[in-house]
């Protein structure tokens, strides 16, 4: 405890100098372990009765110490939270979590007070002094700067030319005599996928352009038409893998590109294939979303993530097949109701009051709970009432724990606890408590009790909402990429295109594989 919670002035977490800071001294200032193993083979030898009173003595003052240390230690720990400090105590007993540094750091955009303080600020950046300041100093550098201002990415032969054949008619008239008016090129810059390689792959397709001899309209060929940009699917697929899956920055993703198969990348082409992405998975998302408010069981949880401008929260939305990920903008329970109005299944969550309003049968984490009741025993570990509350809620949880190991989460083999659990609630709603955490806890047991134990008359249903926690982990790892710099409309699409990911983990197929697939929907190959 003094070792993780209290910090002694003192050079160590010894009992010599804990105890010397609150004021107690030993009769013998060289009185030491070491010293005391000095006396007691020199009595052994010479029985001398001195050494025999001044080893018992040193003992007994070592746990005179050891009494004034507990003392201290426990009024410190006491378990009111108004519990004022005494009048010697005040002056040097601080809360380690109220200190403030005296010059934090802060990150992101300083507002200056003055514009003079910005240009000044603004002339210390790194690219600001290698482009401008070092390059007067440094010939290499200033060659190197030069160089990298006028390169660009090279022009690559294609590896294939496809010539697209003539419409068999005019789109309008519907006449099948027609002339060309001229040849003309589109290059899609794609990837090509060996059995242990990828390489780029540059496809030129050549189409010539139509008029018709009876309206005299002008057109194009179908297959013409249908080609649309300069970056083939496949390229969207591997950096959709990169940035969803890997959770590779945009920028960084581009630079891959770039420097591995020469394509013209930059971070905005990255974000508009993402937005292409979404926009044709969006779709499958939405089937997700359906499947998963016509089932049986659902895990739910949120989390906050800062946006450009702002905040939202983003909510998972899972069960042991499909993971749905949606953005809001405020963590009301209005996104419940609108998504699963018509969900009859058992709701998995934690204690947040938004999904009490849900009108189905739910499972409350009870590893939160547990965790709860953990972290506030450790803070007040002399409260028996709370000790008593923990230790006889583990020894219903222990059993059922170990049933579920051995024949899974099946209700016929559960119900036989519901005994036990009854018995549970009954000796806590009949308690008198007089601590203040115990009274709480009463009333949070009295509360949930229709939602604490419900996996014991439903098959399938986990007594702990982990399933949510895991599939959240993977967005908690994309937030630290983003870190902000994404727009609303980003973060949807990051929604999407996560959901579609993790949806393919829990099927077991690959999210690559997927988006080169060019399927529109989830299935298990």
């Amino acid at each position: 405890m003094i070792f993780g919670s209290l910090y002694f002035p003192t050079y160590s977490n010894g009992l010599k100098d804990i105890a010397r800071y609150l004021g107690f001294e030993w009769s013998d200032a060289n009185a030491s372990g070491l010293q005391s193993l000095h006396w007691r083979v020199e009595w052994e030898f010479f029985r001398d009765d001195n050494l025999k009173k001044r080893l018992i003595r040193y003992n007994a003052e070592d746990c005179e110490a050891l009494e004034r240390v507990t003392h201290a230690v426990a009024h410190l720990c006491e378990p009111s939270p108004r519990r004022e400090p005494s009048a010697n105590e005040s002056d040097h007993v601080v809360d380690v979590s109220l200190l403030q540094r005296t010059y934090p750091q802060r990150f992101g955009t300083v507002d200056f007070a003055f514009p003079e303080l910005e240009s000044i600020n603004r002339a210390a950046y790194w690219d600001y002094q290698r482009s401008r300041v070092y390059v007067r100093t440094s010939p290499r550098l200033k060659k190197s700067v030069k160089s990298k201002s006028h390169a660009s990415v090279r022009s690559y032969r294609p590896n294939k030319i496809v010539k697209l054949l003539p419409p068999r008619r005019c789109p309008r008239c519907k006449v099948t005599e027609f002339y060309k008016i001229g040849c003309y090129g589109k290059t899609v810059h794609d990837l090509r996928f060996g059995r242990s390689s990828i390489r780029r792959w540059i496809v030129k397709y050549m189409s010539h352009r139509y008029r018709c001899l009876d309206c005299k309209a002008t057109f194009w060929s179908r297959q013409w038409l249908s080609i649309r940009g300069k970056i083939g699917p496949n390229v969207v697929a591997y950096a959709m893998y990169q940035v969803i899956e890997l959770k590779l920055p945009q920028q960084t993703s581009a630079l891959s590109m770039r420097q591995l198969f020469g394509l013209d990348l930059s971070k905005t082409i990255v974000g508009q294939l993402k937005t292409k992405a979404a926009r044709i998975y969006k779709p499958a998302y939405d089937a997700i979303l359906t499947k998963l408010s016509s089932g049986h069981l659902l895990h739910a949880d949120e989390t906050k993530i800062n946006v450009a401008g702002g905040s939202g929260y983003v909510w998972v939305f899972t069960n042991l097949e499909e993971v749905a990920f949606y953005y809001t903008e405020t963590r009301e329970a209005e996104v419940l109701q609108t998504l699963f109005s018509t969900f009859r299944g058992v709701l998995v969550s934690d204690f947040y009051n938004a999904y009490d309003s849900m009108a189905c049968p739910q499972q409350k984490c009870l590893i939160h709970l547990i965790r709860d009741l953990n972290e506030d025993l450790r803070k007040q570990p002399f409260n028996n009432e709370l000790s008593k509350m923990v230790r006889e809620f583990s020894a219903v949880m222990q059993p059922i724990v170990e049933t579920i190991d051995r024949f899974g989460l099946k209700a016929r083999f559960l119900r036989k606890h519901k005994r036990d659990v009854d018995r549970f609630f009954s000796q806590v709603a009949n308690s008198d408590f007089q601590s203040e955490i115990a009274t709480s806890y009463q009333r949070r047991f009295q509360k949930n009790r229709d939602k604490l134990f419900t996996f014991l008359d439903f098959d399938g249903i986990p007594w702990n909402n982990n399933n949510a926690e895991h599939a959240i982990k993977s967005f908690a790892l994309l937030r630290n990429v983003v870190r902000g710099s994404s727009s609303p409309k980003g973060m949807r699409e990051y929604a999407i295109l996560l959901s579609i990911c993790e949806t393919c983990k829990y099927k077991g197929v690959s999210f690559l594989e997927f988006l080169r697939s060019g399927r529109r929907h989830v299935s298990v190959a």
